[in-house]
């Protein structure tokens, strides 16, 4: 089914943008969440009388990304764990106890902006992207250290 949307999907397109979807995403979701329309005629010429507002806001949305991947470039989250004695986690760090961790700096992020390939499970320090916006992913560093023993 083919759709205009009215905000920015990150898996689909940016506002404005004329999309081909699955018939039910569209159906069950899309459409009763107001997050697209249908790509009629009538649909596109309503879209080019907005497009100057759309162009607006996807402006709006990458000067925010820009500001917000200045703020997280020289970013170092310091996570501890427990660890044994080959320095591998009980457990392991995920996006979770990073956002945890970055929340504690006042910077906040969503899961699903973290793109931790796997968890961590060794004591070190990594470098994680984040993806803040299409096309715009600074990486943070993460480090890793043991939790004093007592």
């Amino acid at each position: 089914m083919r759709l205009i949307l009215k905000e920015t999907i990150e898996s689909l397109g940016i506002i404005g943008s004329e999309v081909t979807v699955a018939d039910g995403y569209a159906r069950n979701y899309l459409l009763p969440q107001k997050k697209a329309v249908s790509a009629t005629s009538q649909n596109r010429k309503m879209l080019e009388m907005e497009k100057a507002k759309f162009e607006l806001q996807i402006a709006k949305e990458k000067k925010f990304a820009e500001e917000m991947s200045k703020r997280l470039e020289n970013v170092v989250c310091k996570i501890t764990a427990k660890v044994s004695e080959e320095d591998r986690l009980y457990g392991s760090v995920s996006s979770g106890d990073i956002i945890n961790a970055l929340a504690n700096q006042d910077i906040e992020v969503e899961k699903r902006m973290i793109l931790l390939k796997e968890p961590i499970k060794n004591i070190g320090t990594y470098k994680v992207p984040v993806r803040v916006y299409k096309g715009v992913e600074p990486e943070i560093t993460v480090e890793v250290t043991a939790e004093p023993q007592e």
